[in-house]
């Protein structure tokens, strides 16, 4: 059977610290000679252990005060849910679950009820955001109610590859979804897909939520789990269903989700005299809140998406020389800039690692990298636990959105502070500025509501 080699540390096991994506986790298909198969397993063992000093992991040590307390390496080795299909080795559906939903993108949301980001295939899928692909959320308390306006918002944001072991390979690949099913596979498809009038296939998941009880199953689990743990929970699961119509959960890993629940409401009405920088209606995740801002990192769009791929890269890593001059109490600084934060594709977004932003108190996307390009909610990923841990709002900011506004004459006129930060970032400083909120004269606040999904940046007396 393949089979996947995951860490199992004494502190990524210890409660309070997730850890997410932080230590390797590596799949091995397990074909061929016992030499080679021998050979797949010593080599998985090898990265696992060594991800111990990678450096996203120490940094993370560090920011959790953990860098001098023992760290100490066991390994799991899990047969991977699922079954062969053809060529293709894996589960019908998988994901990430959390108990409690902190994205209630509508009034019938219950967020106690919990979420679910449900992918076809193995669920590396839900829990890395490695390209522009997108997945289904669930919220289980109305799994039928979507995070999208209409039916061409469904069609254009529904999943469109999956990832599996490729056993003729004998490798882990990501494939357009079309391309696997061919292979024959032996259950019920139409739990998974939804046919357009054209005839076009959609993974929806539709007739899985709505004619069988997994969302319940799943809605159970995560309350049972979460009532054990006293505190909300995250987990990754996989869903097989049998020769006999019956399913099986497999639940794959369970841990605490650093998640601080909505205290209070709103203290500061927004005064009809302001001036708005940036409004913005969905997605906006996390606890609502009413806050002055220090200083905003703004990347301007269009200079961005002329760069060169290397000077995209650079520009990441000078965001992490700014980060790190964010004084360490000053939880007022605010990043702006075109697709996803946190990709590690430069055609997507800003390829920044967590630590290159771990000082922001919010990061906004703004979804114009490209025209199809919106961003996936990153809910459940491991960059989006790390925003949770550390108490980030997210925002997305789409332009061509009814109500969405974004000033971006106030944000290329303020004054630049970047050269006086960075002196060796003259090459950039078109494309990425550094507002000191102070030099606008009055105070620039935000002001976001996560229940209503609305943000707002805005300067006021």
């Amino acid at each position: 059977s393949p089979y996947i080699v995951r860490s199992s540390s004494i502190l990524e096991d210890a409660r309070g610290n997730a850890f997410s994506g932080k230590y390797e986790s590596v799949f091995v298909a397990n074909r061929g000679s016992r030499e080679k198969r021998r050979q797949g397993l010593i080599e998985a063992v090898r990265r696992v252990y060594a991800s111990v000093l990678d450096e996203e992991a120490l940094l993370y040590r560090k920011r959790r005060g953990l860098l001098d307390s023992e760290e100490r390496m066991a390994l799991l080795i899990m047969r991977v849910s699922g079954a062969p299909n053809g060529r293709y080795y894996y589960p019908q559906a998988a994901g990430v679950g959390l108990s409690f939903n902190p994205f209630a993108w509508h009034k019938d949301i219950d967020p106690q009820a919990g979420v679910l980001r449900l992918v076809f295939g193995l669920g590396t899928r839900a829990v890395d955001r490695s390209d522009d692909d997108y997945t289904r959320l669930v919220a289980l308390n109305a799994p039928s109610r979507r995070p999208e306006a209409d039916v061409d918002d469904m069609c254009e944001h529904s999943q469109r590859r999956m990832d599996c072991l490729d056993l003729q390979e004998d490798k882990f690949v990501s494939l357009p979804f079309q391309d696997v099913i061919e292979h024959g596979p032996d259950f019920p498809l139409d739990l998974y897909l939804t046919r357009t009038a054209q005839g076009f296939p959609l993974i929806t998941f539709d007739q899985l939520l709505r004619e069988t009880p997994v969302a319940r199953d799943l809605r159970r689990m995560l309350e049972i789990l979460e009532s054990v743990y006293e505190h909300p929970v995250d987990i990754e699961f996989a869903l097989n269903f049998l020769g006999d119509g019956s399913y099986r959960i497999h639940l794959l890993q369970c841990r605490t989700f650093q998640i601080r629940r909505e205290i209070g409401g709103m203290s500061l009405p927004v005064q009809t005299t302001h001036t708005t920088l940036l409004s913005a209606h969905g997605a906006v995740i996390g606890v609502s809140r009413e806050q002055p801002l220090s200083r905003i990192i703004y990347i301007v769009t269009d200079k961005y998406a002329a760069l060169p791929e290397q000077d995209r890269y650079a520009v990441a890593r000078l965001i992490g020389k700014l980060n790190r001059l964010q004084a360490a109490d000053d939880r007022g600084l605010m990043l702006i800039g075109p697709g996803r934060w946190g990709t590690h594709s430069p055609s997507l977004g800003i390829p920044v690692s967590f630590t290159e932003i771990s000082r922001a108190s919010v990061v906004c996307e703004v979804v114009a990298m490209h025209e199809s390009l919106i961003p996936d909610v990153s809910l459940g990923t491991h960059f989006f636990n790390d925003l949770v841990e550390h108490d980030m709002l997210y925002v997305a900011y789409f332009p061509k959105k009814t109500g969405n506004s974004i000033n971006d004459e106030w944000f290329r006129k303020a004054p630049n502070r970047l050269l006086e930060l960075e002196r060796g970032a003259a090459g950039l400083v078109e494309v990425v500025r550094v507002i000191d909120c102070s030099d606008a004269g009055q105070r620039v606040w935000l002001r976001a509501d996560t229940t209503e999904q609305e943000a707002l940046v805005f300067v006021r007396p």
